[in-house]
C-alpha cells in the first residue's frame, strides 16, 4: 500500500468535509441559533482544515491507485468522515459522547438511519439539517462525490469508484471516472430536487421537506419528527416518499438508459423486474395478513406499501409500529430487508441481482442432479453469467453470513432478546435504520453499551461498503509498504 497517497487521499478528504460543514452552519445562522453550534462547526471546519492540509501535502506527483490504495482509502475515509462529522454534536453539546456521535453520523453516511437519539426534535435544526445531510453525501458514495466535484484523482481512480460503489459490479457511463461521477450526482441532485418539490406541493413545510427528501434520496430515514413521517400526518406525502424510495432503490445506469431513450434496455432488465415482483408480492402478502385489522383499503394498502418500501429500500422511515404487527407480515418485512435495492442504487442489503443469480444457479443446480448431462446456463438481461461471477456471489453470502454471526454474537452479549439482537444487526449490516424489539421502530439504539455501538458503527460501514474494503483493512499484507 502507499501509505502516503492513502494519507494524502484522506486529506483531501478532510478538507472537502471542511466545506460541507458550511451549509449546516449556514441553516444555524438562518434559524438565528447561538454561538454554541456556530462555534461548534467553526471549531470541527478548523481542525478539518488543519489535519487536512498537513496530510494532503503527502501526495506523491505521479500517482497511481492500486486495488489495494483503492480499499484503504474507501473503508478509511468512511471511518473519517463519520468521527470528525460527529464533533459539531460532541462540541455543542447535542450529542456528549464521541461514540454516540460517531455511531449517529456513520448511520447518516452509511444511509442507515439507525439512531441513538430518543427526542430528535430537541436538535438545533443546524444538527438536524448535518446529519439527514449526510444522507445526501453518502447515498452515491462519499468519494464518488468527491470525483464529481473535484479534479481528476489520478491514474487508476477507477478502483476507488469499485470499491465504493454498491453492487456485484461496477459500471462506467462515461470512459472518464470523473464523467461517470458527474453524471450520477447530476441525476441523483436532479430526482432530488423534484421530490423536495413535490413534498412541499403536498403542503410540507420547505424544511421538513428537505430532510425528508435528502431521507428519501440516500435511503437513509432520518427524520425530523420524533415519530417520523408518521408525524406529518399526510397522506399524499406518503404516497411520493413511497414512489421516492422505489425509484432510488433502482440502478442510477437505469436512468442513464432513459435519458439515452434506451428504453428497451430498461424495460428488459430482469433486475428491475425482480425488484418490482418481490415488492408487488410483499405488499400482497401483508396486505392479506392485516385486512382483518383495517376498516379502510387505502388505509391498509398505503401503510403496506410504505413499509414495505421503506424496508426494501433501506430507508428505515415509519408510519406505523410494525412491530405491533403479526409475525407473519413482520417475517416478510424481515426477509426483504436482508434483500434490499438493486445494484448501483442508493440502497443496502445484498442486492437484487445477487439474488436472483443465487436462486437461478441453485435452480440450475437442482437441474443438473437430474440430468447430469444437461447445461444449463445461468442468464441475466439474456447474457450468461460466467463461472466466475456466480462463484464471487456465492463467497459473498458465505463472507456476510460469517461477518453477521460474528456480529450477532457480539450483540448478544448485550442483549438478552434474541429478536433484539438479530434485527440490531440486521438494521445495521443491511443499512436498514430500525430493528425489532427494543431497537423498533418506535425506539432507538441509545440503550445499547458503547462496545456494542461501535461494533454496530463498523457494521453499518462494511454493510456500505459491502464488506471487502473494510475486511481488507483487518489484512497484515495490505499495511506493506509498496514495492
Amino acid at each position: 500500500m502507499n501509505k502516503r497517497l492513502v494519507m494524502a487521499s484522506l486529506g483531501n478528504v478532510m478538507l472537502v468535509e471542511a466545506l460541507l460543514l458550511l451549509f449546516p452552519m449556514l441553516t444555524g445562522l438562518y434559524y438565528h441559533e447561538g454561538t454554541t453550534q456556530l462555534f461548534a462547526f467553526i471549531e470541527t471546519i478548523i481542525l478539518l482544515l488543519i489535519i487536512g492540509s498537513l496530510l494532503s501535502i503527502l501526495k506523491p506527483k505521479h500517482a497511481r491507485y492500486t486495488v489495494r490504495d483503492g480499499f484503504a482509502i474507501t473503508a478509511l475515509t468512511w471511518f473519517v468522515v463519520s468521527f470528525f462529522g460527529g464533533l459539531p454534536f460532541v462540541f455543542a453539546g447535542e450529542i456528549p459522547s464521541v461514540i454516540n456521535a460517531t455511531f449517529e453520523m456513520a448511520s447518516g453516511f452509511t444511509t442507515t438511519g439507525s439512531s441513538i437519539l430518543t427526542d430528535v426534535e430537541a436538535l438545533s435544526q443546524s444538527m438536524i439539517f448535518w446529519r439527514s445531510f449526510s444522507h445526501l453525501i453518502g447515498g452515491l458514495g462519499v468519494l464518488v462525490f468527491i470525483f464529481a466535484f473535484t479534479p481528476e484523482l489520478g491514474e487508476g481512480s477507477v478502483n476507488i469508484m469499485k470499491a465504493e460503489v454498491p453492487g456485484p459490479e461496477f459500471g462506467k457511463l462515461s470512459a472518464k471516472n470523473k464523467s461517470s461521477a458527474k453524471i450520477l450526482y447530476g441525476m441523483y441532485f436532479v430526482l432530488t430536487a423534484i421530490l423536495i418539490a413535490a413534498l412541499i406541493f403536498t403542503g410540507m413545510k420547505p424544511f421538513d421537506a428537505i430532510i425528508h427528501g435528502f431521507g428519501t434520496a440516500g435511503t437513509g430515514g432520518f427524520s425530523n419528527k420524533a415519530t417520523s413521517v408518521q408525524a406529518l400526518h399526510n397522506p399524499a406525502a406518503e404516497y411520493i416518499l413511497s414512489i421516492g424510495m422505489i425509484v432510488f432503490g433502482m440502478n442510477f445506469n437505469l436512468f442513464y438508459y432513459l435519458l439515452k431513450k434506451e428504453w428497451r434496455v430498461v424495460y428488459k432488465n430482469e433486475e428491475l423486474r425482480l425488484f418490482l415482483i418481490i415488492i408487488a408480492l410483499a405488499i400482497g402478502g401483508i396486505m392479506l395478513n392485516l385486512a382483518p385489522q383495517y376498516s379502510s383499503i387505502e388505509k391498509l394498502f398505503r401503510d403496506a406499501l410504505f413499509q414495505v418500501t421503506t424496508i426494501i429500500s433501506t430507508t428505515g422511515f415509519g408510519t406505523v409500529d410494525f412491530a405491533l404487527w403479526p409475525l407473519f407480515s413482520q417475517c416478510i418485512l424481515l426477509l426483504i430487508m436482508f434483500v434490499g435495492g438493486m445494484a448501483g442504487s442508493t440502497a443496502g442489503g445484498l442486492k437484487v441481482s445477487r439474488i436472483s443469480i443465487f436462486l437461478k444457479t441453485s435452480l440450475s443446480q437442482i437441474r443438473k442432479s437430474i440430468n447430469p448431462r444437461r447445461v444449463v446456463p445461468v442468464t441475466m438481461d439474456r447474457h450468461w453469467v460466467n463461472n466466475t461471477h456466480v462463484s464471487q456471489v456465492f463467497i459473498y453470502f458465505g463472507i456476510y453470513a460469517l461477518v453477521f454471526t460474528v456480529a450477532l454474537f457480539v450483540v448478544a452479549l448485550d442483549q438478552n432478546d434474541f429478536m433484539t439482537a438479530f434485527s440490531a444487526v440486521a438494521a445495521t449490516f443491511n443499512n436498514i435504520g430500525p430493528g425489532l424489539g427494543n431497537v423498533g421502530p418506535t425506539s432507538s439504539f441509545a440503550s445499547l453499551q458503547p462496545f456494542t455501538k461501535i461494533i454496530l458503527t463498523i457494521t453499518m460501514i462494511a454493510g456500505r461498503l459491502e464488506i471487502y474494503p473494510v475486511l481488507a483493512l483487518l489484512l497484515p499484507s495490505l499495511w506493506k509498504r509498496k514495492s
